[in-house]
């Protein structure tokens, strides 16, 4: 019986999943969005607003919890430095989960997962500059 489970395990083993998780919500933190699989979107959701939720209580402790679970000391300090302070007066609901198309290769569903206030900017185009014609060889 599956009383009360609500993860899902991804196709992997206890140990295997932990690490996989760990390395996403880090490199989440780290890049602030991020393009994965729609199932490795939605179990890494709750695990990075809960890593902002200790950055907005700012503590000794929490940074501790943060590093424990983290795997780079870098992004730990963008959490707490950057990402913490951003979020200070919103009670929830740091993340945003955009589903994208397709992947061509295997057809799984994708996402982007992204924090909130970091909305998609689209890149201009630079123009080239005409060199000017070159002199008569």
């Amino acid at each position: 019986m599956r009383h009360q489970v609500k993860k899902g395990n991804l196709g992997r083993n206890t140990a295997h999943r932990r690490a996989l998780l760990r390395n996403l919500v880090t490199s989440f933190l780290e890049k602030e969005r991020m393009r994965t699989t729609l199932a490795k979107a939605r179990e890494t959701r709750p695990l990075a607003e809960k890593m902002i939720t200790l950055a907005k209580r700012n503590t000794l402790h929490a940074r501790r919890q943060a590093l424990a679970y983290m795997t780079k000391e870098a992004a730990v300090k963008k959490l707490f430095e950057d990402i913490g302070p951003r979020f200070t007066e919103r009670p929830g609901g740091y993340t945003r989960i955009v589903k994208l198309d397709r992947r061509s290769g295997d057809g799984a569903a994708m996402a982007m997962i992204e924090l909130v206030g970091t909305e998609f900017k689209a890149k201009t185009k630079k123009k080239k500059e005409k060199k000017p014609a070159a002199a008569a060889k």
